[in-house]
């Protein structure tokens, strides 16, 4: 059997589920069409024809490679091929995007053949995924007086690949599609239980929202040929929960453009529109496409006579329409006038900030990081040829308030920031490029980032990154037949790529599986990093880290830095004290809950939460840290006292060693040099040299929000209020209520303790209720399944070392087995403790869920719907979030516990504690270092 004849195969099975053949990505396939390309009596000539032109993926894969060099002999005449001249043949080269295609194009530009180096040159011109070794051979060329080279070189300081491109249209004819009412999670864009055929965009194109919905979509095309179909999160936010590329990709797939004849289902330019708009991270990734992503405020709140919100009998406000967008409304965007407008002209909304400079430069190149590596490849031009940068790319923005101190957020910025003049301070609003300092992949995204990393031609990671990691969480809980074809792929990529990895290609330490965020919180030696991740929750508790889409990611390991603008900050501070009985999850929704009552309107959206959290290591300030993506925030930002950042660091140390210990560094001695990057923070913070990160004294804050944990006398819970008559009111994360509420008498179907929200003072909290039960009672008996997860190895190290792991053991109905992963999700639960492998697990919805109907409680951060639990034709499944001790508790009863219930149950045991900083920072460190 020939690779050929296996791909046939392959493209029947295909077929049989309603898809096209798949991109071919095998450089020795490609070598198989070729040879039969060649055969002119060959019955398979045609199509090996077809699939060599219209099906090779392009960039850094072995496929490009091969379809490179058979190109580059057609054009030098040592093949001839009657279907692809040598004008063709540079036509497919220019859709190629780097990589082998660029060292083909430069061989020919600098050859001696003066005509092929004309032509090679003209399509040279139009390329931007230039990296150092083909600018220093441009440059190389141009020194030594090849005119070719000039000719490249002048045009890549006017920016022509830019300028030539067309200009956006003066209008965007629309038509509307309601995907859903309320907000829309990137869940229903691309199921997270559909992760594994991300990579395959066909086959992951048809779990968009549902097959009815894509025949809607299919018939609005059909009746509006000339109009883009315009994807809407009616009463709702777009996008909310993650960054999901693979949402955009699958909304660009069914209503956008294609980018390439030669490039099948990689689409872009998606309009997506929400009546409150766009999720800050979700956004980013419309931008990475060149897409419009829109703000209708198509509803408003409707106001009395004193203009106070009317509220409803629940105490929400009354909304009350401004305007229809029902799905098949006809609409158009004045993109001069940055209007939207209904068919006949009337203008309906303002819609500036989708039409920023810099995103009309994203839509106009067709993706943000054309225009990253464009801006990269004119500055080099120009410096090469000793002429100034033509003006052609919108100024960065720089905002600077005389007079202003900085926050938190900003000072992180300045001192990151790249291409910026000396000494200029920049403040929120200003758009600039920054250093990079850690980035995180995830497993369900990290073999989009590797198309993207190939497709962008890059071949390893940038040395001005301090470290990054490739995670294995996402699918840890069950190892089967597509994590199996997957996951070693991708380590195998990343590993090469210089990232560091979970699993070890060479096998030679073992598998790891610990949460992406947890290893990165861990790897974050600064509190003045960067950090970008591929997952919303990269939410670091030191520095400031934001959540982006896989082609984010992609650009940060390629090029060390990203270019975004420096969001407004959020202040929160807090009063009072703590009550025993309550644990620091409480505080983290009482935050939420507080701050609408304080001021109506989420004035977290979009924006940095500057929390002043500093006695609390890194460890459980992250549980504050991560909600935040929940709460719709950019980022977050941690404000720690010297003394508990220098702990938090140790901590990292001791953790990042162990790491070390297993064998996990790479060549470059990245983990290592976290270490030392470490040790010299905490002689700076010991000496004094540089105090832990705060804001100036008058920095200006969007709004300041004081939290007043005197108010929070019992546990809290964050409920999905699936049944809210008000279907914009269900499953956002602004619903928080207390214990009492439920009467202790909510049936609990399942409980869950794990995801990244818990740390190791959760998993001893758990093993110190079972102790206090046992002794009791005589032993422990629970009426709910009860599902643990560590988030990482090492934590379950420092528990068995502690004693903690064997009273979780005793109890313990299922205990993982690294040497015999589970190959199958679990269907059903019995009513016993499950120890499952560390990872994210129900929290992801990829692999193991609850039981269709269930109402799980869980410490995790998702209560979109379907995602933990779906629903049944009978109840809808509920995933409500609360407390580690309130969800052990809950299983243990079946029900959720009654606030006399809770408080004996936790009496006595160390739960995680918070006391506000004082001014002057006291000596005492966090609970449970």
């Amino acid at each position: 059997m020939s690779l050929y004849t296996d791909y046939l195969t392959e493209i029947e099975t295909r077929k049989g589920e309603g898809l096209h053949p798949k991109p071919i990505d095998d450089g020795a396939l490609v070598a198989e069409l070729i040879e039969q390309i060649k055969d002119e009596g060959n019955a398979y000539r045609e199509d090996s024809l077809k699939f060599f032109i219209y099906n090779t993926l392009p960039g850094t894969t072995s496929a490009a490679g091969v379809k490179a060099k058979f190109l580059k002999e057609i054009i030098l005449g040592e093949a001839v091929v009657a279907e692809i001249t040598p004008d063709f043949a540079f036509e497919l080269l220019s859709h190629m995007k780097g990589g082998p295609s660029m060292e083909v194009l430069l061989d020919l530009a600098l050859g001696e053949d003066a005509a092929i180096a004309a032509k090679a040159g003209e399509v040279l011109k139009t390329q931007v995924f230039l990296y150092d070794a083909d600018m220093a051979r441009l440059a190389d060329a141009y020194k030594a007086g090849n005119t070719v080279a000039k000719d490249v070189l002048e045009s890549y300081a006017k920016a022509e690949f830019f300028t030539k491109l067309p200009d956006v249209e003066d209008e965007v004819k629309l038509v509307t599609y309601i995907a859903a009412e309320g907000d829309i999670s990137t869940d229903l864009l691309s199921p997270g239980n559909q992760a594994h055929s991300r990579s395959d965009r066909e086959l992951h194109g048809k779990c968009m929202i549902s097959e009815e919905a894509q025949k809607e979509i299919e018939a609005l095309k059909a009746q509006h040929p000339d109009k883009r179909v315009m994807l809407i999160a009616e009463k709702g936010t777009m996008g909310v929960g993650s960054s999901r590329m693979s949402g955009v990709n699958n909304v660009a797939l069914w209503t956008g453009k294609p980018t390439s004849p030669y490039v099948p289902f990689v689409n872009y330019a998606p309009v997506v529109a929400g009546t409150n708009g766009i999720s800050p991270i979700f956004l980013t990734t419309v931008g990475v496409t060149g897409g419009i992503g829109l703000d209708l405020k198509n509803w408003v709140k409707k106001v009395d006579a004193d203009g106070k919100p009317v509220l409803n009998e629940e105490g929400n406000p009354v909304l009350e329409q401004k305007y229809s967008v029902a799905t098949g409304t006809v609409l158009k965007i004045d993109t001069k006038a940055k209007k939207l407008l209904s068919e006949d002209g009337q203008v309906l909304a303002d819609v500036a900030s989708a039409f920023t400079p810099s995103k009309v430069e994203f839509m106009k190149a067709g993706s943000s990081y054309a225009v990253v590596f464009g801006k990269k490849l004119q500055t080099f031009a120009a410096e090469t040829l000793g002429v100034e940068a033509a003006p052609v790319f919108a100024p960065s923005k720089e905002v600077s308030i005389e007079g202003q101190g900085l926050t938190a957020v900003e000072k992180i910025f300045n001192a990151n920031a790249v291409g910026v003049e000396k000494g200029k301070t920049l403040h929120a609003g200003s758009d600039v490029r920054v250093k990079v300092n850690i980035v995180g992949s995830q497993d369900t995204t990290g073999l989009m980032t590797a198309q993207e990393l190939e497709s962008m031609a890059a071949t390893v990671i940038s040395p001005t990154v301090d470290g990054a990691y490739q995670s294995g969480c996402h699918t840890a809980s069950v190892w089967d037949k597509k994590a199996q074809a997957n996951i070693p792929k991708l380590m195998s990529f990343m590993n090469n790529f210089g990232v560091v990895t979970a699993r070890d290609p060479k096998g030679e330490y073992h598998a790891m599986t610990d949460v992406i965020h947890k290893v990165l919180n861990d790897i974050t030696v600064s509190d003045w990093d960067i950090i970008v991740g591929g997952d919303s929750h990269t939410r670091m508790s030191k520095g400031v880290a934001f959540g982006a889409d896989s082609g984010t990611v992609a650009l940060a390991l390629a090029t060390g830095e990203a270019t975004m603008p420096i969001p407004e900050s959020v202040k929160v501070t807090f009063k009072g004290q703590m009550k025993d009985y309550m644990d620091f999850r409480d505080v983290v929704h009482a935050t939420q809950a507080q701050m609408l009552q304080q001021f109506g309107d989420n004035v977290f959206q979009g924006r940095i939460i500057e929390v002043h959290i500093g006695t609390l290591l890194a460890d459980q300030a992250f549980t504050f840290t991560d909600w935040t993506a929940e709460m719709k925030a950019k980022a977050s930002i941690c404000i720690s006292n010297d003394d508990v950042l220098i702990g938090s660091l140790e901590l990292a140390k001791s953790r990042i060693q162990v790491m070390i210990n297993k064998g996990m560094d790479n060549e470059a001695k990245t983990l290592q040099g976290l270490i030392d990057k470490a040790d010299k923070r905490i002689a700076e913070i010991k000496s004094g040299e540089k105090p832990a990160l705060k804001p100036d004294a008058n920095a200006k804050y969007f709004a300041e929000v004081v939290v007043d944990l005197d108010l929070i006398d019992e546990p809290m819970i964050a409920d999905p209020d699936v049944n809210n008559a008000d279907v914009s009111r269900r499953y956002t994360h602004d619903t928080i209520r207390p214990v009492s509420y439920y009467g202790g008498d909510k049936k609990v179907d399942l409980g869950f303790v794990g995801s990244c929200m818990v740390h190791k003072g959760d998993m001893k909290i758990v093993a110190q209720m079972l102790k206090n039960l046992e002794k009791e009672a005589g032993k422990v008996e629970f009426k709910a399944p009860l599902v643990v997860a560590a988030p990482t190895y090492n934590i379950i190290d420092e528990l068995k070392a502690e004693g903690d792991w064997d009273i979780l053991q005793k109890y313990s109905g299922f205990e993982f087995d690294d040497l015999f992963p589970k190959s199958q999700a679990r269907k059903e639960y019995e009513n016993i403790m499950y120890l499952e492998r560390p990872g994210c697990n129900l929290c992801m919805g990829n692999q193991e869920k609850a039981a269709k109907g269930d109402t799980v409680l869980a410490t995790s951060t998702r209560l979109f719907q379907g995602r933990v639990v779906e629903d049944t034709a009978e109840k809808k499944g509920e995933s409500l979030l609360a407390s580690t001790p309130v969800v052990v508790l809950s299983a243990i009863l079946g029900r959720t516990p009654s606030l006399d219930e809770y408080k004996k149950a936790v009496e006595g045991i160390d739960l995680t504690k918070f006391a506000p900083p004082l001014e002057k920072p006291a000596d005492t460190k966090s609970v449970h270092f």
